[in-house]
Order: C-alpha cells, then sequence, then structure tokens
C-alpha cells in the first residue's frame, strides 16, 4: 500500500494481542504508518474499544476513512470467552482481585443453560464501576481506583445469541451475539446474580464485527513486517 492508499482510507482488521490497550494499537500502528512514508500526521483511529484484558478484533481506520468510524462502532458484535462461576470481583474481570465468593453446589449444566435465556433479548445493565464511560468530565475507572463510588445509571442493550459452549466447572465458555455498548463484563455479573451466585469474566475474544471476523484479522507484528518489507 502507498502513501495515498492510507491517506485516502483503509479498514484495517487488526487482531489485538492481551494486555494491550485499543488506544496503544492505534498509537503503534499509526507511528510506523508515519515512518514508513515519512509524514508528520494522518488520521487513524479504532471502530470500537477492547479492554486490556480481552483479544481480537479491533478495526482501525486510517485517512479518510475514519469519517466511517461511527458505522463500524455501531454494528453487531460476536464475542467469545469465558465465565468463572462462584466469585466476583470488584471490576467484573480480572484486573481485580476477587472480592466475594459464593455457593455453586446448586448449580447444574441444565440450569446454566436454562439462565441463558434470561439473557436473551432487549435487556438492561448497568456498565461496570472499571469502564471508560465519562461522568463529570472522568472516566469512570479512573473514579474507581480512587475508591470512589458513582451511581450509573441502567442501559438498555440487545442480546441476539447467547449459548453455553463449553462447561468445566467453576469456567465456563460462551458465545454472544450483542449490540453496541453491551458489557460482557457486566453481562458476567448479572449471569452470576441469576444463577444465585457470583461469577466474573475470566477471558474475552472479538470474533466479529458486523461482517468482519477476526479470521481475516493481521497480528500487529504481522502488519508492521508487511508494511517494511514493501520499501
Amino acid at each position: 500500500m502507498t502513501e495515498e492508499d492510507f491517506k485516502n482510507g483503509q479498514v484495517l482488521l487488526i487482531d489485538k494481542p492481551l494486555e494491550w490497550t485499543s488506544f496503544q494499537a492505534v498509537n503503534k500502528l499509526r507511528w510506523h504508518i508515519k515512518q514508513r512514508f515519512k509524514i508528520k500526521k494522518i488520521k487513524v483511529g479504532h471502530a470500537g474499544t477492547l479492554d486490556p484484558l480481552a483479544t481480537g478484533l479491533l478495526i482501525i481506520c486510517t485517512g479518510k476513512q475514519t469519517k466511517e468510524i461511527h458505522v463500524y462502532q455501531g454494528q453487531e458484535k460476536e464475542y467469545t470467552g469465558t465465565f468463572t462461576i462462584g466469585a466476583t470481583t470488584p471490576s467484573y474481570d480480572l484486573e481485580t482481585e476477587i472480592d466475594k465468593t459464593f455457593p455453586t453446589e446448586h448449580i447444574s449444566e441444565a440450569l446454566l443453560k436454562e439462565t441463558t435465556k434470561q439473557f436473551i433479548g432487549e435487556i438492561e445493565q448497568k456498565p461496570p464501576i472499571f469502564s471508560a464511560i465519562k461522568k463529570d468530565g472522568k472516566r469512570l475507572y479512573e473514579l474507581a481506583r480512587k475508591g470512589e463510588t458513582t451511581e450509573i445509571k441502567a442501559r438498555t442493550v440487545t442480546v441476539k445469541e447467547f449459548e453455553i459452549t463449553k462447561i468445566d466447572f467453576p469456567k465456563v465458555d460462551f458465545r454472544i451475539v450483542c449490540s453496541k455498548g453491551t458489557y460482557i463484563r457486566s453481562l458476567a455479573f448479572d449471569f452470576g446474580q441469576a444463577l444465585n451466585s457470583g461469577a466474573h469474566l475470566s477471558a474475552l475474544r472479538r470474533t466479529k464485527i458486523g461482517n468482519f471476523s477476526v479470521d481475516k484479522a493481521t497480528s500487529i507484528d504481522d502488519f508492521i513486517k508487511n508494511l517494511e518489507k514493501e520499501i
């Protein structure tokens, strides 16, 4: 690809690695594109944040294509991952330590599968207190890390599909197809409550955004190698 290609606009499918923020991925690609073509400025942005502890599909747009980011952000998403049943964490995932444990003896495979039905369709969910949503100009995770509590309003999201794909108790693997704005961490927490127990998200991978699949995505390292190969 040429400098003009990137400026006119590219849609890059990137498989985000574990522990990277979406912002870090964008910065890395922007820096390498600028270095490769010796340019001072180019627009690069992503179409939907993935948490550092999640992997998978990140759509990154360059140049004029950044104007279409809102289109990709609004599309349906598919995720696979793992809930750990019987314990919760303040962040609803592995970013924070377990704060409470719950009984699990009453939970059967049948109950797990039956409980998924409560979460299909339009549901109300509260975003995690450890999230990037802004309140009074500050990100919620900034307040949460200071130990400040804040009231978060529930929002309506749509879950189109929710299935249990494997059970290795207390680990439960799942696949979910959902609307923009759905927090899988919140779903993990609410799922645990619906089981009269607790749960947290222990692995997450975004596999699809609209018609784009992670199967067609490139790792950051491979993208950089391909960029340098063209010199």
